[in-house]
């Protein structure tokens, strides 16, 4: 009898998506199901069906599996900013490190795993960032995060990803907007003044920066807000006020002002000092950033003597980490914001041998192979996407060593090692890292080196 929507059926989990829903089979259909954990057996309701796949929402837990906990969160899973926090964290690694092999074998066609899995000593409080965006309810200012797939706030009083501070700040940004003539910003309209409300913190340094995102110059009662902030915590040592007129799903605008305090702050990385930013980009995880350089550099094998480049740089952080064991460093990065803080993050740590380049990264290679700079080792950190077939091809002209490739997709990084093969390329050594605990998220660390024919 054929699948229907809104059937009511009785699955067992057998398998796990790149996304975190579990995967089921019903007479020969994949059903994937949402907060399901591996071996759970489940009462599902059909909620979407096409011709190869049905969608199914938990009805009933008939036998949990064995890495099912009870969520201790009560915001779970309606924000949607967790994945996993049904599931033990042990369980949860588990289901990572089985993406990474799978994705390499399926995906890359290559026979390597993950000779290490770095699981975090801290899989809660780990968030140095937060984006709270800010709505009305029954004329009140509520601050939480959205729903999965869609605009609607889903309010909470602590999130476990982040620090209990961030919460405090929030609530008091809350309580200021309720007692000032500051409106909420309506999407539908693209009238009202408050739209975000964005945090940072150095957790070497404890500073923390708070940055109103507004749809104004400023806010009104300004120094009202100021005020109030400073009395959460004395660790708060920069107020911004970031600006952002457009019509658009994009948090931050491009012009910030400093109501008080400092323009950045800093956090310590691997024994490098960083300046951080409103718009500047930084490791979310610093504990387990910390860890995934080191995993970089021990790849990198550098002993001094090495011309390192550092393609997709960002703000310099992976190629400064590892500045004082190369002879010379080139970072390539095409935001030109990034580029000025990799320059003076630089500056401060009295790092001489680092040069940085505003390009995109084919550009920036053909810039310096121009200039006749070869790399002994090429480091890439590319976005989720992953490299392009020419930016592969650039770094294989410029016959480096090694290549350390440090990616946030298991599957566009195995797709790009394939790529890397059909020049001779081969992935040696591949260690998985759980940047962002209780996501489905997971980075790696893959060593190429180029096969002696």
């Amino acid at each position: 009898m054929a699948l229907k929507k809104n059937d009511l059926i009785t699955v067992n989990i057998d398998g796990m998506t790149a996304e975190g829903s579990g995967v089921a089979h019903y007479e020969g259909m994949a059903v994937f199901v949402p907060n399901a954990a591996p071996n759970d057996c489940l009462s599902v309701k059909i909620i979407k069906l096409s011709k190869n796949y049905a969608v199914g929402k938990i009805q009933q837990i008939i036998t949990p599996g064995d890495g099912r906990i009870m969520p201790d969160c009560p915001s779970y899973p309606k924000c949607g900013g967790c994945t996993f926090r049904h599931l033990d964290y042990a369980e949860e690694c588990r289901i990572k490190l089985q993406r990474v092999n799978d994705a390499m074998k399926r995906i890359g066609g290559i026979d390597i795993e993950a000779e290490e899995f770095i699981a975090a000593e801290n899989p809660d409080r780990y968030r140095n960032k937060a984006q709270f965006p800010f709505g009305n309810e029954q004329n009140r200012a509520v601050f939480g995060f959205y729903a999965e797939r869609s605009h609607r706030i889903v309010p909470f009083t602590d999130c476990r990803l982040q620090p209990e501070i961030f919460n405090a700040i929030a609530q008091a940004t809350a309580n200021f907007i309720n007692d000032t003539p500051n409106d909420i910003y309506d999407e539908t309209t693209g009238k009202g003044r408050f739209r975000h409300l964005y945090i940072r913190r150095g957790f070497a340094t404890g500073e923390i920066m708070v940055c109103a995102v507004v749809n104004a110059n400023g806010l009104a009662k300004e120094d009202e807000f100021i005020k109030r902030i400073r009395a959460v915590s004395p660790e708060i040592k920069s107020i911004i006020i970031n600006t952002n007129r457009e019509r658009t799903n994009v948090i931050m605008g491009a012009k910030c002002r400093t109501a008080w305090g400092k323009d950045t702050i800093s956090d310590i990385l691997c024994g490098v000092k960083f300046e951080i930013s409103p718009l500047s980009f930084y490791q979310v995880n610093r504990e387990q950033a910390e860890k995934l350089y080191n995993c970089g550099r021990e790849y990198a094998g550098l002993t001094g003597k090495e011309v390192l480049f550092d393609i997709y740089c960002g703000t310099g952080t992976i190629g400064l980490s590892m500045a004082a064991s190369a002879r010379a460093l080139y970072g390539i990065e095409i935001i030109p914001d990034a580029v000025e803080n990799a320059r003076r993050n630089a500056a401060a740590n009295c790092i001489e041998n680092a040069e940085f380049i505003c390009a995109d990264a084919a550009d920036g290679a053909r810039q310096l192979k121009e200039r006749g700079i070869s790399p002994d080792v090429v480091v890439i950190d590319p976005p989720r996407k992953g490299c392009s077939a020419e930016v592969i091809e650039l770094i294989d002209e410029m016959s480096p060593k090694r290549v350390v490739y440090i990616s946030c997709d298991p599957a566009t990084l195995a797709r790009d090692i394939a790529r890397f093969a059909e020049y001779g390329w081969k992935a040696q050594r591949l260690t998985a890292v759980d940047m962002f605990p209780r996501t489905a998220n997971v980075e790696c660390v893959v060593l190429l080196t180029k096969v002696q024919k």
